[in-house]
């Protein structure tokens, strides 16, 4: 259906590689939606670390993406391009995006969007799609992480650690966390781990270890890559995944692998936005079969820590940076 909307919308644009303050609003063109796409008016996109990266330019769009920062959105459907026919007019729905996020239009490839779950604000629904999709793929899917297995996830209280806390406790798996304060690991608990380790004040690895009686992790998630690479190996169980999704403290690493053979263990790591819309597209559907029931029962939902208007995403990217928030981080047309 042809988009009755103005020429042009406000959007986020970076003006150069560099700190948060490159982030400026801007008037763009209005976006069209192509076959099978829908148009999406955005009330809120998800802010996310790879957002960040890309403002820093360590982490360009994928060809053909919009170079507009911003991999999740939640709003209405403004438009619908020829083939598309799950969504409706008005319809509200939550998506996971190659870029395009930060604007008050967005264009979204409709086999990459999940109706909003029942009792979800556009808020919380905008927080879905990056990092629940992640957690999944790379916990579930990868990572292989069954019922009664130990889980232990790094940086616990960020957008991706909370998503993962909720939904390995979700499916009846043990969950210990690293998270850098006394006051992370509270929120880490409360949101239902079963131990949270402050990495500043112990080893992460010899407290793993102990809490499963030597026994170990039987799936790492780890977002940081550097000098933890070595730890995981050392507190992960025999036949232990072990998966990376990024490298806050770098990706090259001198180890021993000595103990990936002595214990059998898989290293494996993924990035989401690459993908092709159909394998993007068979995650979605798996989220809606065995994880939106879950939310729709309030049993579990994302964490917000804060919100900001369109306009001040350079703040949010700011927050994000300082490594001070517990949850999600989101932005609001």
């Amino acid at each position: 259906m042809p988009l009755e909307a103005p020429g042009d919308m406000q959007a986020i644009e970076i003006a150069s590689p560099g700190g948060p303050e490159v982030l400026r609003p801007a008037r763009i063109p209005m976006p069209r939606p192509q076959h099978a796409e829908l148009l999406v008016k955005v009330a809120a996109a998800g802010v996310n670390r790879p957002d960040v990266m890309q403002r820093k330019g360590a982490y360009p769009p994928p060809p053909g993406a919009p170079p507009t920062p911003g991999l999740e959105i939640a709003g209405t459907v403004a438009a619908t391009g020829d083939g598309a026919s799950r969504f409706a007019l008005g319809d509200r729905l939550c998506a996971l995006v190659p870029g395009g996020g930060y604007a008050e239009y967005c264009v979204v490839a409709e086999a990459n969007a999940m109706p909003v779950p029942r009792g979800l604000s556009m808020i919380e629904a905008a927080a879905l799609p990056e990092t629940f999709m992640t957690v999944w793929t790379n916990v579930f899917d990868r990572g292989r992480l069954k019922k009664d297995e130990t889980l232990l996830v790094h940086g616990g209280s960020s957008g991706i650690g909370t998503t993962a806390i909720m939904l390995a406790k979700g499916f009846g798996s043990k969950v210990l966390v690293t998270a850098g304060s006394d006051e992370k690991c509270h929120a880490c608990l409360d949101l239902g781990a079963d131990h949270a380790i402050n990495y500043r004040q112990a080893d992460f690895a010899e407290h793993v270890l102990e809490l499963t009686a030597g026994r170990g992790a039987d799936v790492i998630l780890d977002m940081v890559g550097g000098d933890y690479v070595a730890r995981n190996l050392r507190c992960a169980a025999k036949d232990g995944r072990i998966v990376s999704i990024s490298f806050l403290k770098g990706s090259r690493v001198e180890i021993d692998l000595m103990p990936m053979m002595l214990k059998r263990l898989t290293l494996t790591g993924s990035t989401l936005r690459p993908r092709t819309i159909e394998e993007k597209a068979a995650i979605c559907r798996a989220l809606e079969e065995k994880v939106w029931p879950l939310i729709e029962r309030g049993t579990l939902k994302p964490r917000i820590h804060a919100t900001f208007p369109l306009h001040q995403a350079a703040d949010a990217h700011a927050l994000m940076e300082s490594s001070r928030h517990i949850g999600k981080i989101v932005l609001l047309t």
